[in-house]
């Protein structure tokens, strides 16, 4: 099993190319199943979660082209399955967003109830909720979804929660809907927009796209397009942090600003420079950080997956820092393995208490999720001696080469087997 070995090495210093956003990644691939065209996708990340994704739709009879780095051909011309089984859905939640389109295009669909990261409760319910609102008949029976549907029908579906795919599901679903659907308090994320601007190139009539009010005019037919992903802006946002923490001067191309507005409002508070063009962001950090308090939220407020991250900037930072989590119950997961390394962390429920200290310590950490993991690399650039980031796995879920960027820009960082 691979591990990443990292010493701190001072400032991080360069320019670091941002890949495509896998959150953004995992649902518009799954637009194919919405059309017997060919889709063509471009930015796309190599992870493994966009792996996953390929096999699960491979499994499905669909065909998928990667000749390019970064760009995939998919065509749905026809099925020879209409299940997604659990051997491929364990590994990755995001998988449940097959269900929607499958049943909307083919009139059933067979998904597993999904696995993922053990960060707490992500039920389905609300992307039942929707289904059944439209006019499936909806089954859960072995650990598995089955939805039928001669063809759905619009809906105005009040969703009880923010919910990101249960939105995404929901969205693709209605766009082959007969009639008008509604979602109410849908979620706002960029990567919502960047699903609903596709199924717009496809030939979607969505009106409302951004907000939480979103309107679905169905139609017979969709057709195949050329769709660019949106830049990762959980990646931006943790090569910013590792940024500030080592006191380094970091540019980002390919990157998305106005997407993480309340990240980069941090770090400034935090007592970074930051500026920002169209496509491109700038920190320089030359002062020890002072912390930061906040709350996490659906957006356009702080992201949860930038949670660990910016509390491990207050591990090193001047001063103690206010940690609120709350959209996932059991997401403080690093706290104990940043702990050992010397940080002064103290939870109860799900607000965490960090005491900056000036210095870090190397250690042996295994990671426990995908954001967790990117908290412990960010800790082995500034510790002291060597550290070893365990179960990397779940770090290659979600950041493209990541030693190989960081290294770019002076970290010592190498992965060993």
């Amino acid at each position: 099993m691979d591990k990443l070995r990292i010493c701190g090495n001072g400032p991080l210093n360069g320019e670091i190319r941002v890949s495509g956003a896998k959150n953004a990644a995992l649902p518009i691939l799954c637009t194919s199943l919405l059309t017997a065209d060919t889709m063509r996708f471009t930015n796309v990340p190599m992870l493994r979660d966009i792996s996953t994704t390929q096999k699960l739709l491979q499994g499905m009879g669909v065909r998928v082209m990667t000749d390019n780095v970064h760009e995939m051909e998919i065509t749905a011309d026809h099925l020879d399955s209409l299940v997604a089984p659990y051997d491929l859905v364990k590994t990755m939640r995001a998988s449940i967003l097959v269900l929607g389109p499958t049943l909307a295009r083919f009139g059933e669909a067979t998904v597993s109830l999904p696995g993922g990261c053990a960060i707490g409760s992500r039920p389905v319910d609300q992307h039942i909720k929707g289904l059944v609102a439209m006019g499936a008949e909806v089954v859960i029976e072995h650990g598995y979804v089955k939805a039928k549907a001669k063809r759905l029908r619009g809906a105005h579906i009040v969703m009880d929660v923010v919910t990101v795919g249960g939105t995404e599901n929901l969205l693709m679903a209605a766009a082959l809907a007969d009639g008008t659907t509604i979602l109410e308090n849908a979620a706002r994320e960029p990567e919502v927009t960047d699903l609903a601007n596709c199924l717009v190139a496809m030939g979607a009539r969505i009106s409302g796209i951004g907000t939480n009010r979103l309107v679905i005019e169905g139609v017979d037919k969709l057709h195949g397009c050329e769709y660019s992903i949106m830049p990762d802006r959980i990646e931006a946002g943790t090569f910013l942090v590792a940024a500030a923490m080592t006191q380094g001067h970091l540019i980002l191309r390919n990157a998305a600003p106005r997407s993480m507005e309340a990240v980069l409002d941090k770090l400034v508070e935090a007592g970074a420079v930051v500026e920002a063009g169209d496509d491109w962001i700038s920190l320089d950090m030359k002062r020890r950080p002072k912390a930061i308090s906040f709350r996490t939220l659906p957006y356009p407020a702080f992201p949860t997956d930038m949670q660990a991250q910016l509390m491990t900037l207050n591990c090193i930072a001047e001063g103690a820092g206010v940690v609120t989590e709350t959209i996932f119950e059991n997401r403080f997961m690093h706290v104990p393995e940043l702990n050992r390394m010397g940080a002064r962390i103290e939870v109860e429920g799900n607000t965490a208490m960090v005491h900056g200290v000036e210095k870090l310590s190397g250690a042996t950490v295994m990671a426990t999720d995908l954001r967790a993991s990117a908290s412990l690399v960010l800790a082995g650039l500034v510790a002291q001696g060597e550290t070893i980031v365990d179960r990397i796995y779940h770090l290659d879920r979600g950041y493209e080469y990541i030693e190989k960027k960081l290294g770019a820009v002076g970290a010592h960082i190498e992965r060993i087997s």
